[in-house]
């Protein structure tokens, strides 16, 4: 939804500028197929050039998701607490053997329920599975533990940022081919010398619209939804450093309340529940 109202505000606040300086809007708009088909067009050329089919999948999958909410809140950490207070108190209780089926099929766990139905926490539900199942199968140290999920998080995490570096690099073309569609738009002008001044002012203003488009689909559209995709790319990571601490403290042999309170600290502030909202949560979940 903020992306749309960005758009809007671009466009609005562009279109405006133009609009008070008096500008011709019938040459910007009979100038601007052409020159947005030049210049995105060959955009979408050099983005399919230099990505693997599986890179081109991702970018474009990032970016229609950048147009929905973001995936976190305070609720959904709650949430994600709460499932892992489950899952720690039923080992505390009935040993590791009894989390087996709750980790092998989560989407039929009394304890993971709707948090693993819902496909945006895929991510986090996988990490928490075979994070486990490594702790109930594998004698390790607490160190050779962190290990293994560091790799795991900043493996997810550089899968998650390639889509953003590649739609970013994507946006620092669009000025150079704004240049081609201006230069391309000076050799139709260099036809057209025997014309009157009228028309050729007109065939300049338009191969500048082509400068004009590059510069702003740049900064004004493909570098900030760039941005947007690494944002979400980031909140993943964030995700899983909060079930990390979490594990990692109860791993190490500390009681569930502080694993969970050191899985709470690791919650970005904005998004971070108080200490007596994480037990309400808790005591509320125990009482379904």
């Amino acid at each position: 939804m903020f992306v749309i109202i960005g758009i809007v505000i671009v466009l609005g606040a562009v279109g405006l500028g133009f609009f008070f300086e008096k500008g011709n809007f019938s040459l910007l708009f009979s100038a601007a197929p052409a020159e947005m088909l030049i210049i995105f067009g060959g955009a979408l050329g050099s983005l399919v050039i230099s990505s693997p089919k599986d890179i081109l999948g991702h970018v474009f999958k990032s970016l229609f998701a950048i147009f929905g909410s973001m995936k976190t809140s305070k609720g959904y950490y709650l949430e994600m607490l709460t499932v892992l207070s489950m899952l720690f108190m039923k080992i505390r209780r009935e040993g590791l053997v009894a989390i087996e089926k709750d980790i092998e099929h989560p989407t039929e766990s009394p304890i993971f329920s709707s948090f693993a139905k819902n496909k945006n926490n895929a991510a986090v539900v996988s990490f928490v599975c075979d994070t486990m199942r490594i702790f109930s199968t594998v004698n390790i140290e607490q160190h050779e533990f962190d290990n293994i999920m560091d790799a795991d998080i900043e493996t997810s995490a550089h899968e998650a940022l390639v889509a953003a570096h590649t739609m970013n690099k994507t946006a620092d073309a669009l000025p150079g081919l704004g240049i081609v569609a201006a230069v391309l738009g000076v050799v139709i002008t260099m036809g057209k010398l025997n014309e009157p001044p009228e028309v050729l002012g007109h065939s300049i203003g338009a191969a500048l619209v082509g400068t004009m488009l590059g510069v702003l689909g740049c900064y004004g559209f493909l570098g900030p939804m760039a941005a947007n995709m690494e944002h979400r790319a980031k909140e993943v990571e964030a995700m899983l450093l909060v079930v990390k601490a979490a594990l990692g403290a109860f791993v190490g042999g500390n009681p569930p309340p502080v694993a969970l309170e050191a899985g709470r600290r690791a919650i970005p502030t904005g998004h971070r529940p108080t200490f007596e909202e994480l037990e309400e949560a808790i005591k509320a979940s125990k009482g379904k």
